[in-house]
C-alpha cells in the first residue's frame, strides 16, 4: 500500500526454524495458546513477528466500530454490535489487513484495557468508555516485546484476555466487556531479566532461539537484507 512501512518478509528469514513454526502454528490455530521467544538481541524475533503479520489474509470488520467486531460471527461481536445484529439491521463491512497491536513497555493499566473517556465527560456530561489495546487488538496479533520487564499486573491483565477471550473494565461507574481474542506474541531477552514462573507457564508455546553462527547462515543474512 502506498506510504505503508516495508515489511521484512517472513519467508526471507534465515534458519530460526523453531521460531517460524511456532508462529505458523498460532496463526493456524489461535487456541494454541500464544508463544513467549527467549532469545538474545539480533535474533530476529521482532522481524518475524512483524511478517507473519503481513501474511495474515485480511479481515472483515463492522465499519465504525472500535473492537473489530466480526459481521456475521455473535461471538466475535461488541454488545452494541449484536444488538444490532439481533435486531435485524444490516452492517456495514469494511476490509482491513489482520492488526499487529504493539504495545510498549511503559504502557498503563488504562492504556491497555480501556478507561472512561474525560474529554468527553467534561465536555458532553456523559460517561463514555475508551477503548485501549486490547480492544484494537481484537481478531488479530498482540505483540509485547520485553514482556519480561512489563509490570506483574500489566501482564496478568494480558494472559486472563488472551485466555478468556474477554475484556471486562470496571470504571468510575462503567461497566463493560468486549472480544479481546487475539494471538499473544510477547519477546524477551533472558539477560534483562526472567518471567515469573507463573507467567510464563501461562504461555502455550515457550520457544528458545539463538543466533546464527557458522559462516554460511551469516553470510545468507547479509544477503537477504542487502536485496531488501
Amino acid at each position: 500500500m502506498p506510504g505503508q512501512r516495508p515489511i521484512y518478509p517472513f519467508s526471507a528469514l534465515v534458519g530460526q526454524e523453531r521460531l517460524k513454526r511456532a508462529l505458523l502454528l498460532n496463526a493456524v490455530n489461535p487456541r494454541v495458546g500464544g508463544v513467549l521467544i527467549r532469545g538474545e538481541k539480533g535474533t530476529a524475533k521482532s522481524t518475524a513477528v512483524r511478517g507473519l503479520a503481513h501474511l495474515l489474509p485480511p479481515i472483515d470488520v463492522v465499519a465504525g466500530d472500535p473492537y473489530n467486531s466480526s459481521p456475521s460471527t455473535p461471538a466475535l461481536m461488541s454488545d452494541e454490535v449484536r444488538a444490532r445484529f439481533d435486531a435485524g439491521e444490516e452492517l456495514s463491512v469494511v476490509t482491513r489487513p489482520t492488526p499487529l497491536i504493539e504495545l510498549p513497555v511503559a504502557a498503563s493499566e488504562d492504556r491497555v484495557v480501556g478507561s472512561l473517556d474525560l474529554e468527553h465527560a467534561l465536555t458532553e456530561g456523559q460517561r463514555r468508555f475508551e477503548p485501549g489495546l486490547l480492544a484494537q487488538a481484537n481478531r488479530g496479533l498482540l505483540y509485547v516485546d520485553e514482556v519480561n520487564l512489563l509490570d506483574d499486573h500489566i501482564v496478568d491483565l494480558l494472559l486472563d484476555a488472551a485466555a478468556m477471550g474477554v475484556n471486562t473494565v470496571e470504571r468510575e461507574g462503567i461497566s463493560i466487556s468486549h472480544p479481546a481474542r487475539f494471538i499473544l506474541v510477547g519477546t524477551m531477552n533472558p539477560e534483562e531479566g526472567e518471567l515469573r514462573p507463573q507467567l510464563l507457564d501461562r504461555f502455550g508455546l515457550v520457544v528458545e532461539i539463538a543466533g546464527i553462527t557458522d559462516v554460511t547462515g551469516r553470510v545468507a543474512v547479509i544477503e537477504r537484507r542487502m536485496v531488501y
